[in-house]
Formats: C-alpha cells, structure tokens, sequence
C-alpha cells in the first residue's frame, strides 16, 4: 500500500500523521514524537505532504524536502473548513491531508534559511522600537507629573534630559533624578539596539540584488524593500498584481449578495508589520507630492478627490503591483513607463 498524500499536525514535541493511499483510502493514522519524525519521513517514500504555515512549518518543509517529498505549505484558515468534527490533533491532520489535494488551494511559498533570519532581525528590531516608544513616554508621562513638560518624540527627550536631570531648581526629588536617569539609560540602550539592527539590515539589502530593484520605488525604501524579498519569497507564487495587494490586505474587504456589491474598508489580511510599512511609506511620498508633484499627475488628483489616508492606502495598493511586476517579470523600476496596452489605445 502506497502512501501519496499526507497531512502533518504540526506540534512541539508530538506530531500527528494522516495519510491516505492513491485510493484515498486510510493507510496511515498515527503519532510521532520530534525525535522519530526524520527517520519516519527519510524511510518514506516521495509523496505530497500538507502543512499549516505555522510555527516551524517552514523548518519542517525545508527538511522534508530534502528527503525527496513534495511539501505544501497553507494558510491555516483555508484548512479549517475541512475539519468535519470537533477540534482535535487527528481531525486537524485528517483536514490538512484533504485540504493539500485540493486543485484550487493556495499555498504559501516556503521560506529559506537567509530569508527567516533576516525577518527575524526585522521582528527584533521591531520589538525594540515599540519597547523605545512605550519607555519615551513612560518617561514624558511621569515627568508631567511634576510639571516638566518634554516636546513628544525621542529626540526631544535625549536633547533635554541632561538639562533636566542637572538643573536643581526644578523640584525633582532624588529618588525621582536616580529613577529618570536609570529609565533614560535604558532608553538609550534600546535606541543603540534598534539602530544596530537597522544597520544589518542595510548590509543585508546591498548584497541583495532584488531588494535594491525594489527600493527605487518611491515609498520603499531599504527596510521596506527587504521585508517585502524576504517574505514574500517566489513573487510568481501570485497570479497578478492584485492578488499580491490582496494578500497584504491593501484592497476593499467585500460583504456582497444577491448581486449587490458592497465593499468596505481595506481588508488588513496577511502581514501586519509590511501593510504598516508600505502605507507609512505611501504617507511619505504625499507629503513629498504635496509642495512638489505636478498638479496633473495621477497622485494629486487623487489627493484632491480622496483625503490622506484613502490616497495613501491607495499609493500602497499601486506599489504593491509594480513590486509584483518587477519581481516576476525581473525587471527594473522605470519611474515614466506606461504600459503598451494603454499606449495602443491612445
């Protein structure tokens, strides 16, 4: 009996196996612990194994294909409709063999080692900003309390501190100077953290190829540009433009019926830090078009028709799609280029 397909509830010490023969038939039902799970698979012969795109799917797809399967990875939503009972580890696995067959499924692209780690350093940086941001305005929170008033920002609160912390007029007792001074340094050290690895994020975008191409796109820069290569991975993955916008939640989230369209706000489905990031980028590029974009471009007259936040959304929807363009089709970023389509309608 042939095993062809299989489903893998991920886990972090049992996994649980469901697989079926070319009959669709039961062949395999069981458990394996961490330690069994490659001997298993390197016994087994090539078939086609399904996975939820969960924590360390991307480890376990990367180490089975070695062994000469086929690994799909899916969103775990899209395996949730083929539970048929209640929620448990067998029927978890019996829905993952039954999901990964299906001819209309999407799959999530599998990640490389160089690409998880450079997410990781964005994750970490990330984590290190907010933790600066909530530790800035502890600080302005408390010192409010006693009338020292500090300009919101980090900067504002790096340039006055030392005034604040030596000027003896200002009625701050001394358990209060030892608590700012301590929570100052701190500060300070998370900056130097986040600024350290912003810097490897930097290095890591001049030695990739795909990045750079990326940041020539007005409203993406590096920290963008890199997020975007290494999460995104196999840009052909996407059938379009707009199914990449799509999967970033950059289009309008839909409640239609009986033929009736109803469209609502953007959807905000798939990666939360690269929405946030291409919409702050977006932000950036129409401050800049405010004072120096021609009038009779496509950006101001949107700007005059939508407000801010629909035109930036927008701008990132648009940016999303030439980030497609360029990484499937390996092309360049040209600032002026139109399309031979529209040129022939013209």
């Amino acid at each position: 009996m042939k095993i062809t397909t299989v489903g893998i509830d991920l886990a972090k010490v049992v996994f649980q196996i469901h697989g079926v023969d070319e009959r669709d038939k039961v062949a395999v039902r069981k458990q394996l612990k961490r330690a069994e799970m490659s001997k298993y698979f390197a016994n087994l012969e090539p078939c086609l194994i399904g996975m939820e795109a969960c924590g360390s799917a991307h480890h376990w797809a990367r180490k089975l294909e070695g062994y000469g399967h086929r690994v799909k990875l899916m969103a775990p939503q899209f395996v949730k409709p083929y539970v048929k009972t209640n929620k448990n580890d067998m029927a978890d696995a019996e829905a993952i063999c039954e999901a990964v067959r299906r001819p209309n499924m999407w799959f999530v692209a599998i990640k490389t080692v160089e690409q998880q780690a450079i997410l990781s350093v964005h994750r970490a940086r990330q984590g290190f900003v907010k933790a600066r941001t909530a530790q800035g305005n502890q600080i302005r929170g408390l010192l409010s309390e006693f009338g020292i008033v500090i300009p919101p920002g980090i900067r504002s609160i790096m340039k006055q501190m030392p005034e604040i912390l030596e000027y003896g007029e200002n009625g701050l007792p001394g358990s209060m100077r030892n608590l700012i001074e301590r929570l100052t340094e701190n500060l300070q050290a998370m900056d130097r953290q986040a600024k350290e690895l912003e810097a490897q994020i930097q290095l890591w975008h001049r030695e990739n190829e795909a990045s750079h191409t990326l940041a020539e796109i007005p409203g993406l820069g590096p920290i963008t540009a890199s997020a975007i290569v290494a999460t995104i991975g196999d840009a052909r993955e996407f059938k379009n433009g707009r199914q990449l916008a799509a999967w970033m939640g950059l289009i309008p989230k839909q409640n239609s019926s009986g033929g009736r369209q109803t469209l609502l706000g953007i959807s905000k489905r798939g990666d939360t830090y690269l929405r946030t990031l291409m919409i702050h980028g977006a932000r950036a590029v129409i401050r800049l078009a405010e004072q120096k974009a021609e009038p009779e471009s496509w950006l101001r007259k949107l700007m005059a028709r939508r407000n801010t936040n629909v035109a930036a959304v927008a701008l990132a929807n648009k940016n999303a799609r030439i980030v497609w363009a360029l990484l499937a089709h390996d092309r360049i970023f040209r600032p002026g280029y139109t399309p031979a389509a529209v040129v022939a309608s013209m």
